[in-house]
């Protein structure tokens, strides 16, 4: 194998094809191959669990690990060899337990064949060089690798959802086996027919994984409220806290009280403004910052410490690197990380919150408000004022604008679209997409903001959930007959499993940006906008034409 690695997961990658020396997203060669390995692992791991499933035997200490180790594989989470280095040691240690306890219970393990289950070594360099041969090009035949990995990102981006609603005690066993049963697949000879069928089947239990995530969210936080964000600072320290994980977010702002450090949050953590629950809390002040990748500029404005609690990290610059702590899945080479809940405990926070109150406060990029909190608890409760508008022909049509932000210069895009959608439009999003023109000025529609904010990625069940239920107050037989349109923004793998969701949920039609994913081959693509009729983006002119017209 003349790359050095071969990674083509996120909409970064090189040329639209691969990286093969270096990822665009930070990563070393090495790192990317024992990401390789560690997924190559849990196969094994998966074999043998569903056996111990089917035999009713007691072992579920693998389906943590496995979540953990997916979501740890996600684009941007973790760069650190070190933690995958232990992962696969580990996972190869859970494997043997596992095997032992089918042993004992009278079950020939010679009989459950695959290389994954039987392969064993220890070393780094053991570890790498097996690698090689299990990588993603490894299957050769490029459609059956397209469906192969299209479901592999499909349970990855699943499984950093799991392990949120894991995190708040939330959880569903049919999920678990689902994971490991689509992970055990991938390795079997299946045809392109029956890997298509999986790939929707990974839709489907999207759909389940994103309700339980939301059920997780609103039943420890309360449902989302309209809330006016502040996005100025105060003249308090502060902590930043980005990624996803409201659990972590709880947890600061409880440890926090009284301590004279104000919390904010970046990125996709947003949201939790939204959160009654959180509101409670004065010292949490509001947003400092846009999207994931705007961080070399905003962490070095911020001053004090900033908390990883998922993935979205950039590589840091020296400069504020001895300010970024990272926890749960998310590591990097020499960065501090507080360590996860052991014994029932929550996590131990005061590092950085001693860090906090020697900084200067954070220097202030903006000013003023943006409004968020449209969940579909808060949209169906405006649902006949949304339903006047649209029978009045007020509001003409919905965009669902959700999904990832970016560095790519193309992106642009997005805010110029925004910008020249008619003012009878209607923006539903979800993700950091949104920040491509959340604090545009772009109105309302009889007191209806134009751009309505369900909340993180995962929330386009939001979004979900609104056009069902309008499709069944406008009496229609199908999601599609909704003056709905979709112009979705891709970046990494919990965006693959939110168009899967959305595909087996039955809408169609959903242009996607702003390239293509690479791990598509021309036949699978051909598959997706056959029978869904997925397409690319092109200019704003032309497209307006193709959603208006």
């Amino acid at each position: 194998m003349d790359n050095l690695m071969f990674c083509f997961q996120c909409q970064e990658a090189a040329g639209c094809k691969g990286c093969t020396k270096r990822g665009v997203c930070g990563k070393e060669a090495s790192t990317a191959k024992l990401q390789d390995l560690l997924i190559y692992t849990l196969k094994g791991i998966s074999l043998y669990s569903l056996k111990a499933e089917e035999l009713k035997l007691k072992v579920d200490i693998e389906n943590k690990f496995i979540i953990d180790s997916l979501f740890a594989t996600i684009t941007n989470a973790n760069f650190d060899n070190k933690y995958f280095i232990e992962k696969i040691s580990k996972a190869l240690d859970l494997r043997e337990f596992i095997k032992t306890s089918l042993k004992s219970a009278g079950i020939d393990v010679t009989s459950i064949t695959h290389d994954s289950a039987h392969w064993f070594g220890r070393t780094e360099e053991e570890f790498l060089s097996k690698a090689e041969t299990v990588g993603v090009l490894s299957t050769e035949n490029e459609d059956i690798r397209s469906l192969r990995e299209l479901i592999t990102y499909g349970i990855k981006g699943m499984a950093a959802y799991v392990e949120h609603a894991y995190n708040l005690g939330f959880v569903d066993n049919s999920i678990f086996t689902f994971i490991k049963e689509a992970l055990v697949k991938t390795t079997e000879n299946l045809s392109a027919d029956e890997l298509v069928a999986l790939t929707l089947e990974c839709g489907n239990f999207g759909v389940k994984t994103m309700a339980l995530l939301d059920e997780a969210n609103t039943k420890s936080y309360g449902n989302p409220e309209i809330t006016k964000v502040n996005i100025g600072v105060k003249n308090n320290p502060g902590i930043l806290v980005s990624g996803h994980d409201l659990k972590d977010f709880e947890e600061l702002l409880k440890q926090t009280e009284g301590t004279g450090i104000d919390i904010y949050t970046h990125s996709e953590m947003l949201p939790a403004n939204y959160y009654p629950e959180f509101k409670k809390y004065p010292h949490f002040v509001g947003n400092y910052g846009n999207a994931w990748w705007r961080q070399n500029e905003e962490f070095e404005s911020f001053n004090g410490p900033i908390l990883l609690t998922t993935n979205c990290l950039v590589p840091p610059k020296d400069s504020y690197k001895d300010r970024v702590y990272t926890t749960g899945v998310v590591g990097f080479p020499d960065l501090k990380h507080i360590e996860g809940r052991k014994d029932g405990k929550v996590k131990d926070f005061s590092v950085i919150i001693e860090h906090a109150k020697k900084c200067a406060p954070p220097t202030e990029i903006e000013k003023g408000e943006i409004i968020g909190g449209f969940a579909h608890n808060q949209v169906l409760s405006l649902a006949d004022k949304i339903v006047d508008a649209v029978k009045s022909g007020a509001i003409k049509q919905f965009f669902v604008m959700a999904g990832c932000d970016g560095r790519m210069k193309g992106r642009s895009y997005y805010t110029e679209f925004a910008e020249a959608l008619p003012k009878d439009t209607v923006i539903l999003t979800a993700g950091c997409a949104k920040y491509r023109y959340n604090k545009l000025n772009l109105g309302d529609i009889n007191g209806i903001p134009r751009v309505l904010d369900a909340g993180q990625c995962n929330d386009s069940y939001s979004l979900a959930v609104i056009a069902l239920k309008l499709k069944e107050v406008f009496g229609l037989n199908d999601i599609n007959e909704l003056p709905i349109s979709y112009n979705i923004a891709w970046y990494e793998q919990k965006a693959v499993i939110v168009l899967l969701a959305l595909l087996s949920l039955g809408v169609k039609n959903i242009h996607l940006g702003p390239t293509l994913p690479a791990f598509l081959s021309p036949n699978v693509a051909k598959v997706l906008v056959d029978n869904f009729g997925i397409a690319g983006i092109t200019d704003v002119e032309n497209d307006l034409k193709i959603f208006l017209g």
